[in-house]
């Protein structure tokens, strides 16, 4: 049984709970690694079509505990190479599931904690919630997949901005700047997500799957070689019950159902 992570089926999407508020829920290796080997679980659990990550209490997630290392039995530097395993092995598992994947952040979302966020397909903010990437500021440098989601979300020279100043952005400003999908208020945040994962776990997974990976991709491939991936994706699509029930939908003029 998990010590610090929380999961319930809500209908259709499982919500994950980050459970370590004293905390602010940072995250020590024991937390990280529950949390990968959750998200690794979901991803194959064919009951769930969607995830939704939220924290416990007044924060979402306050990063890496760097009290934990700090007393770490090894130097720091080891530390961090341990953390991080774990952290990636969650965010590879968010970016990859053949599924949506909603954050609803309640509260501050720093270090790490940011770059969990962004690793979310979407973000549903409260209105005084703070998305900080905090690292460069305690003279580390940004994991978690943060340097890879955010200059895809907002463009190099503001990722650059924001790593090199590191002043905290409000619900409002993400909101501008691309990095929050909505903002309400701060009571709503969990309401909206789940209102939000409802309307996406009607949707094909197979579709959603195929395009996050295809987004994910594009800017490391060649043009030719990203519209032959686009081409087998399609195809697939095509041959796919998801598909076949999308484009009988479309004949007959109904919604389709997806994962019936």
């Amino acid at each position: 049984m998990s010590t610090y992570i929380k999961t319930e089926q809500n209908g259709k999407f499982a919500e994950v709970v980050l459970s370590r508020p004293k905390a602010f829920n940072s995250f020590h290796l024991e937390m990280i690694t529950e949390l990968a080997q959750e998200l690794t679980r979901l991803a194959v659990d064919d009951s769930v079509r969607g995830v939704l990550i939220t924290g416990e209490g007044k924060a979402f997630c306050a990063g890496g505990d760097l009290r934990w290392v700090t007393e770490f039995a090894e130097k720091p530097g080891a530390s961090f190479h341990t953390l991080a395993a774990q952290f990636h092995n969650a965010i590879v598992e968010i970016r990859r599931m053949e599924k949506p994947v909603v954050a609803a952040v309640n509260g501050v979302a720093a270090g790490g904690g940011f770059s969990l966020a962004l690793a979310c397909d979407l973000r549903v903010m409260g209105k005084s919630a703070v998305l900080k990437q905090a690292y460069t500021s305690s003279g580390l440098c940004i994991d978690g997949g943060g340097t890879y989601t955010l200059p895809r979300l907002v463009g190099m020279a503001r990722a650059l901005e924001i790593a090199v100043f590191d002043e905290p952005i409000s619900a409002e400003k993400a909101l501008e700047w691309g990095l929050a999908t909505k903002v309400v208020e701060d009571e709503a945040v969990l309401q909206e997500a789940r209102a939000m994962m409802g309307v996406l776990s009607k949707k094909s997974m197979h579709s959603i799957g195929l395009s996050k990976n295809l987004l994910n991709d594009a800017f490391n491939n060649t043009l030719e070689y990203h519209l032959e991936l686009e081409r087998q994706g399609l195809g697939a699509c095509g041959d796919h019950p998801d598909g076949r029930e999308g484009l009988s939908a479309f004949a007959e003029k109904r919604k389709p159902e997806f994962g019936k």
